[in-house]
Parts: structure tokens; sequence; C-alpha cells
């Protein structure tokens, strides 16, 4: 608690290393902040022509059952690989000053997570104008998803983050774990597709109730599972006490290793 303490008396020096990152992100392009809505719209572009022009998925309105979950995967994406470094990147600001070392990632998880809420206004216009009608039980249990996602997101970027100060060509291996752990989940394709004696070993994956749990809100109109959103609140709630505890047994020795 005296930990959890400290961290919130540095909540303004979160705040500002979260808006320094948002207006650094697209410094200097002639398009700037629009780039917030330009990416994500690109992608779906991208991975629609792939996956219903020329694999032909045959899902019907395959933009928004890809779009839903695209969104909320590149923010855990970025969680993953970027936030791996986010200690490095900061190791000038480590070795002169002191302050709460929980600070970096979370500022870093953070901003990806604003820019992901940003990028979600896009998500909802495209599902309104494709003819989905939320129920009250669904809109409500949004915010609650967003949430269970940014601490799932938080858990891991304290993991990988610690670890990369001690093992730099982790950053590298992360990359290749996110690829793959996004073909792993059902993001580009229903689960229905998985060859059913590997569904016991699939259903491992700790993102998927958090993906369908967007889909049911977004594209089927209806209110999420709650074992499905329960599954992914646990699971969020461990990864992240488990991050707190590695990062916290680490963060020891991070200006020697820096």
């Amino acid at each position: 608690m005296s930990r959890l303490k400290e961290i919130f008396e540095y909540r303004q020096m979160i705040t500002s290393m979260v808006r320094r990152d948002l207006r650094g992100r697209y410094k200097g392009s002639v398009l700037g902040f629009m780039w917030t809505f330009i990416n994500p719209l690109l992608q779906l572009l991208v991975y629609n022509m792939v996956f219903s022009i020329i694999l032909r998925a045959g899902i019907e309105k395959f933009y928004l059952y890809l779009f839903v979950a695209l969104i909320p995967w590149l923010f855990f994406s970025a969680s993953i690989t970027g936030g791996s470094v986010s200690i490095i990147s900061q190791k000038d600001l480590i070795k002169k000053i002191y302050f709460p070392r929980e600070v970096i990632p979370i500022s870093y998880v953070t901003a990806a997570f604003v820019n992901m809420m940003l990028s979600f206004i896009v998500v909802l216009a495209v599902s309104f104008a494709s003819g989905v009608r939320p129920t009250v039980g669904g809109i409500l249990c949004l915010p609650v998803i967003m949430i269970v996602e940014y601490i799932m997101a938080l858990g891991i970027a304290f993991i990988s983050s610690a670890l990369t100060v001690y093992f730099r060509d982790l950053e590298h291996i992360l990359g290749i774990i996110a690829m793959a752990w996004m073909y792993a989940t059902p993001i580009c394709y229903p689960e229905s597709y998985v060859p059913e004696k590997y569904l016991s070993l699939y259903r491992l994956n700790p993102v998927t109730p958090m993906v369908n749990a967007y889909r049911d809100v977004l594209y089927y109109g209806q209110t999420p599972d709650l074992k499905n959103l329960g599954l992914a609140t646990v699971i969020g709630v461990v990864t992240l006490l488990i991050g707190v505890l590695v990062f916290g047994k680490l963060q020891k020795h991070f200006a020697e290793e820096l």
C-alpha cells in the first residue's frame, strides 16, 4: 500500500509523460494527430482485403468483425513490444533522479490506452453505420472490458520492461511473440475455424475472452458473456499482480544494468 501511495504522489509526472508521448507520437508529420484515426483505418483496409477478398473468410460484415478486435489488439501489442523498452528508453532519467520506476511503464501503457480510446471513436462510428445497436448492458460493459484490457496490458508491460533491462534480446523476441500471438487469437477468423483437437490448448490464450467480449458488444450488439468477462477480469488481475511482483524484484538493479 505504501508503494501504491508513493506512485499516486507522482501522478503529475505520469500525466506529464503521457501528454509528452501523445504530442510527440506524430510530431513533425503533416497530418499530425489525424494519424490516430488514419492508421487503424488503413490497417483495416489491408486486413479486409487479405482476409475478405483474397482468402475469402466468408464472414458477414467481415470489416466490422475484424475492426472491433483489431483496435484493442493494436493497443495490447504496443504494450508488449513498446512497453518492453520503456525503461531502457528512459535510462538517463533513471540515473539522474529518484522516482518510482513503475511510473515509466504506467505512463507508456496509459498513453497507448488513450490512443486506443480515441481510435474507438472510429470503431463506434463504423459499428453504428453498419447497423449494430448495442444493448444497454453492452454499453455499460464496454468501459469494464477496456479497463480489464488495460490492467492485463499493464501487467505484461511491467514484466517485459523489467526483463528487457537484463536481457536486451527480449525486445526482438517479443516482436515475434506478438505476431504469433495475434494469429493465435480469433481476430482475423472465428474460433470455430480451430480444429477441435487443439481447442483446449487454444483456449488457454488469455486474450481470447477479452476479444470475444468486445465482439459481443460491437459486432453482435449484445451484452457480453459474463463468464467470458469474468474470466478476462481474473486473468487481468493475476497478470497485474505477477507484473508488480516481478518488476518490484528486478527494479533494484536497474541503474547498474542501464
